[in-house]
Order: structure tokens, then sequence, then C-alpha cells
């Protein structure tokens, strides 16, 4: 693999430990520190009729939705001033969770493989990363700044990425993402790669100072998938 990025291998990001796993936190847990802790909105979402959690094209029928299958019905939001009872009785055992965009921040969508790379090369720069959800349709999502995805094209356009073909989204106001400890039925949980934290929750880093090499990678990684196989090694 090329150096400039470091080695991280995708079996090492999907297995979890049995320990792990036992002490997974409940939706109820994880919804108040959410809205705790963290001071963002959750929603509580509810699987669209005749499907499961995961099924693709999402209902919504946006190319890379972060939420697939949970948004047909989203409850009433819940927040920090949200009574406790209230919180018990939405949050089910196993209920999704989602986190609505565009608000406390916005999502960079990316492939895990890219994604994976350009955060090793990040970290190595010195780059202030905030949370990244690992989502089991084999994407990863960089949390950013509000306001990224109406900024996204000028942002790739300064950069010089306007006229590349990027497997690179970006989701904002209107769009949810699915939060651990959500299970997407048949694929697996949405993982944190980056657990959030209060600052890291209230201040995401701005889109430009991970965007270059976010799209880099996306671009190296759909070149090395169009070489030859023997290039390509």
């Amino acid at each position: 693999m090329d150096n400039l990025f470091g080695d991280l291998r995708l079996g090492t990001l999907w297995s979890t430990p049995r320990a792990a796993r036992r002490t997974r936190a409940t939706s109820l847990q994880a919804a108040t520190e959410y809205t705790g802790r963290l001071g963002w909105t959750v929603s509580v979402g509810a699987t669209a009729p005749g499907r499961a959690p995961g099924d693709a094209p999402c209902e919504c029928a946006a190319p890379y939705c972060a939420a697939p299958g949970l948004h047909h019905e989203v409850g009433p939001e819940l927040s920090a001033g949200t009574p406790a009872q209230e919180l018990a009785g939405r949050c089910a055992a196993g209920a999704p969770l989602l986190l609505p965009a565009g608000r406390h921040f916005d999502v960079l969508d990316v492939p895990a493989q890219a994604g994976l790379q350009a955060l090793v090369r990040l970290e190595r720069m010195g780059t202030q990363v905030g949370p990244v959800l690992a989502v089991p349709t084999g994407r990863l999502l960089f949390f950013v700044t509000p306001g990224t995805a109406r900024q996204l094209p000028e942002l790739l356009y300064r950069m010089g990425w306007d006229d590349a073909a990027l497997d690179l989204a970006c989701h904002g106001a209107g769009s949810y993402v699915a939060a651990p400890p959500t299970v997407l039925a048949g694929l697996g949980a949405v993982r944190w790669l980056r657990r959030p934290c209060r600052e890291s929750a209230a201040c995401p880093p701005e889109a430009r100072l991970l965007l270059g090499t976010l799209a880099y990678a996306c671009h190296r990684s759909r070149a090395r998938t169009a070489e030859p196989a023997w290039l390509a090694c």
C-alpha cells in the first residue's frame, strides 16, 4: 500500500472483540450520551413497511444514504431538555438512533478503504479529526462543520477537484445519520471509528482541513481499481 497513507486493513475495522460486543451501549444509554454530554439532537428511526434496514437502495433515493431504510418515519426530536421518562419510553431496546445533519455538523461520506488511508495520513500530519463513523455499507463518515454540504462544490473547485470523478458525498440539512448502537439488518452495527467528545461534538473540524486528503484518497482508490491487476499490486 502507498507509504503516503500507511497501512490499515478493512478486516480490523469491522471485527469487534466479544467483550466489546457484550458491553455495547443500549439505545437509551447512547441517546442519553448524545443529548446530555454531547449536546446533539437525536431522533428514533423506523423501518419502512416491507423492507429491512440496510436494504438498497433506500426509499429516499439518495446516492449514499447514511441511514438506509431507517428514516421512513422519524419520531420527535430528543434533546438535552427531553424528560428522562420520555427518553426511556422512546428509546426501546434496539431502537435505531438517527442524528440529524446540518445542525451541529455535516458529514463527509467516502468509501471505507479511501477513508482509512486518509485518516492515517491526516493524523500523521497532526490534523485534528473529529468524530468518524464506520457504516457496514462500506462507508466512513467524517463529521465536519455544518454548512459544508452547501459549500462542497465551491470547496472542491478551489482545491482543483471539481472536474474529478470522486466517490465522495456530503450529508447536510434534511439528511439523517445512523448512530451507534444502531444495527443494519444483515450487514452489522454502525460503529465509532473515532468517538466524539464534548470538544469535537461542539466544534467539528472545518471541511477544508480534511477535504484535500479525502479527495486525493478517493481519487487514488478509484484510479487503482481501474488499473490492470498486475499494476495495482
